[in-house]
């Protein structure tokens, strides 16, 4: 596998088929497209020049990456449908194995296949795992000194990068506490999430609370359950208080 670094940015080969849709109208169709790690969390998909379907359209605008060099941006047009600035070439990137690809702006798209599958926010990053294991370890929730959660059954699932995250069954949670939310989250190993906010009577804690109801196949073991951040609730397992982690969600 090559692979190449430069400050933050980490560039491999990639050996999925990716094909990318725009309005139904495929933009992309390659077997060699480039895993790249542009920020440290997870990776961005570029591809080769030559594998873009679509019209790529000049506006004349650059944008400057200190690790990537100066891209030039593109209008993504295909049959009628056009994604304004949705693609970026580095021509003189000091990364010399971006050269002669492009970005295509993930959201921009209306899908992308990784094979014949639809991945969603993001390609999945082949160095993340996630592992969801039954357990009968005693989780308890506490907010603001009130118990929002008590199990013995949670589902404690195990994502590269991540603390844990105790999914648990909802009678086992304060519904009286929770109030809906608005809020949505895509992940691209568990599908989109929905969200609760506690009510302990003192404080509204906002979007503390998420739930899969239809996740994606390989996390069908957390459909109906919820889990709380760890970052912001005090967990405590078999009695023992956890230390709040440091992550990006704090």
């Amino acid at each position: 596998m090559s692979q190449e670094n430069r400050g933050r940015v980490r560039v491999e080969e990639g050996r999925k088929r990716v094909r990318v849709y725009l309005g139904g109208a495929l933009v992309a169709d390659t077997t060699h497209p480039r895993l790249v790690w542009e920020a440290p969390y997870y990776p961005t998909y570029y591809l080769p020049a030559e594998d873009v379907r679509a019209k790529l359209e000049p506006t004349g605008r650059t944008e400057r990456s200190p690790s990537r060099g100066e891209a030039q941006l593109y209008d993504v047009v295909v049959d009628g449908a056009r994604a304004p600035e949705a693609a970026r070439l580095f021509p003189d990137s000091p990364l010399e194995s971006l050269r002669g690809l492009v970005r295509l702006d993930f959201a921009a798209m209306s899908e992308w296949f990784e094979e014949d599958e639809p991945i969603y926010v993001h390609p999945r990053d082949p160095y993340t795992r996630v592992d969801i294991l039954a357990s009968s370890r005693h989780i308890r929730v506490e907010i603001d000194g009130v118990t929002v959660a008590d199990s013995h059954q949670p589902r404690i699932l195990f994502e590269t990068g991540l603390p844990p995250r105790y999914y648990l069954p909802l009678t086992d949670i304060r519904m009286d506490l929770l109030r809906p939310s608005s809020t949505q989250t895509s992940c691209p190993y568990k599908g989109t999430a929905g969200y609760w906010s506690v009510d302990t009577g003192t404080t509204v804690h906002e979007d503390v609370v998420w739930f899969y109801r239809t996740p994606l196949p390989e996390s069908q073991k957390i459909a109906g359950l919820a889990s709380f951040y760890n970052e912001k609730v005090d967990v405590y397992v078999d009695g023992v208080l956890e230390e709040r982690p440091r992550t990006h969600f704090g």
